[in-house]
């Protein structure tokens, strides 16, 4: 199978060399060129296995430079049980709530409390490989743009890992405390950790300059280094998420909540950069049973405008949130669907990219928007709804959201009151609610004390719930904050040389 480039399909990479590469030079994304597709018996056959044999089937479908073997030892290293809490059999959990027709699909049982611990606790393994197979001698340098969960994943799944050295650029004012916490008190002799002035997309549009900045490239090649990426613009990220729906469908069969393979569900996810939802586009693309996938935003409402529009404007008023990973106007994954909705169209997606990089707008045409509108359907969620939405769920079914999930709950219940789709619904949970203590405590608690300090909050929302701290988040309070450097998008460059020590 080979790669293209959502933006010059000259360009063709091996799945290897786009986990190493991360990017296109011309700043597009790399793509599979065809799709692998999955029939009922496959669905059969994947519902017997676990979540690590279901695993191995979908990610050698896309990599067969890795042997059989190789991809196990990924597979089986990255969702060892000892990383995922609260006892659970497999990483992710299907809780079925007493809403009808509402299944919670629980991705932050690992190391982070965040979903992105299933690619990132995978990627590592699949990068070290890659630059065995691509016999690249270098040393990975990997930027990453975070607003709040993909920072703290990508630095515990890339610790220590040989060959790798990895810098997280967060927005100063744009994650919650406990992110905050968790990614300035990381482990690791080859991470580190800058806050930027500004939001998220100032700090992913400087990690995309510096990936295509020729003579940076250069100084690293000069100095035995190549950059790549874990976020979800590198394929080697988005390519685990694309698993969880499979298995998904796969526990909802077991469990009889789907009666027949074959039957429909509906995925709604809550999405910033859309790289989640696009997932389970891909899956559904590979024969997955989906009838719709919904798109929660927050307030900044980007993607619900553009979904029902056609017209994407980042041009607008930027609101920091409670569900800070959602606060997001550039939706990078969203070429890629443009690329495979255009049936590849490079030419059309090269020049509504360059229109958004111009004028920070373009618009598609109505075939391309009818295509989307045939599959999507889209809302948001401001913060009061996001605060009475957790209020609500856990007072009636005693099942207790976090900021991002709460979105798409929200979401889901406008959608089904508005259309009367009963199809059964997978709402996929981000993250533990105790990663945004503060917001979650405030929607339940009446004698909420916002001067109380954020692990008093924690103890706080322990008791009043009857839940139990993730022991990531409990074990915190004692670790030694490492990191409080800050720059501007103007000096990012000037981190990256110290990180390197090419200053």
């Amino acid at each position: 199978m080979k790669y293209k480039c959502t933006r010059n399909t000259n360009t063709q990479v091996t799945g290897a060399q786009a986990i190493v590469q991360g990017i296109a030079k011309d700043g597009g994304l790399f793509v599979p060129e065809t799709l692998p597709q999955y029939t009922h018996k496959d669905f059969a056959e994947m519902q017997n296995g676990t979540y690590i044999d279901r695993a191995v089937k979908v990610l050698s479908d896309f990599l067969p430079e890795f042997t059989k073997e190789e991809i196990t030892q990924c597979v089986a290293a990255a969702y060892k049980q000892e990383k995922f809490s609260g006892g659970h059999p497999a990483p992710i959990s299907v809780v079925r709530s007493e809403k009808v027709h509402m299944n919670i699909l629980e991705l932050w049982h690992g190391p982070t409390c965040a979903f992105k611990d299933m690619a990132l606790q995978l990627l590592p393994h699949l990068l070290t490989h890659s630059l065995k197979i691509t016999k690249c001698d270098k040393t990975a340098v990997i930027l990453v743009a975070t607003s709040g969960d993909t920072g703290k994943a990508a630095l515990e799944g890339f610790k220590d890992v040989d060959q790798t050295k990895m810098l997280v650029f967060y927005p100063e004012n744009g994650v919650s405390l406990m992110q905050k916490r968790q990614m300035n008190t990381q482990e690791g002799n080859n991470v580190s950790v800058c806050a930027i002035k500004g939001n998220f997309d100032d700090a992913q549009t400087g990690v995309k300059n510096l990936f295509v900045n020729k003579q940076v490239c250069q100084m690293l090649e000069d100095n035995g280094m190549v950059f790549s990426s874990a976020n979800s613009i590198n394929w080697g990220r988005l390519l685990p998420q694309i698993v969880y729906y499979f298995s998904a469908y796969c526990d909802l069969l077991k469990a009889g909540t789907i009666k027949t393979v074959g039957d429909k569900i509906n995925v709604v996810v809550p999405t910033g950069n859309f790289g989640n939802i696009l997932a389970a586009y891909y899956a559904m693309k590979m024969g997955l049973p989906i009838h719709r996938l919904i798109c929660a935003s927050n307030s900044n409402n980007v993607l619900t405008e553009f979904l029902k529009t056609g017209i994407y404007d980042r041009n607008r008023e930027f609101y920091t949130t409670i569900s800070p990973s959602m606060d997001i106007v550039i939706s990078s994954n969203l070429e890629r669907l443009l690329f495979d909705v255009t049936e590849h169209d490079t030419e059309k997606v090269a020049g509504w990219m360059w229109q958004l990089s111009q004028t920070g707008r373009y618009q598609v045409d109505e075939k391309t928007l009818e295509a989307i509108q045939s599959i999507f359907s889209a809302d948001y969620c401001d913060d009061k709804a996001t605060e009475e939405t957790i209020a609500k769920t856990y007072k009636n079914t005693h099942y207790l959201c976090d900021t991002h999930t709460a979105v798409a709950v929200y979401v889901y219940e406008k959608y089904l009151k508005e259309t009367n789709d009963n199809t059964p619904t997978v709402v996929v949970s981000t993250a533990s609610p105790y990663k945004f203590t503060d917001s979650v405590l405030k929607a339940v608690c009446a004698n909420y004390d916002e001067t109380a300090d954020e692990f008093t909050k924690v103890q706080q929302l322990s008791k009043e719930t009857e839940t139990e701290i993730p022991a990531p988040i409990s074990a915190l309070e004692e670790k030694q904050v490492r990191f409080q450097n800050l720059c501007t998008p103007d000096t990012m460059l000037d981190e990256l040389l110290n990180m390197l020590h090419l200053k």
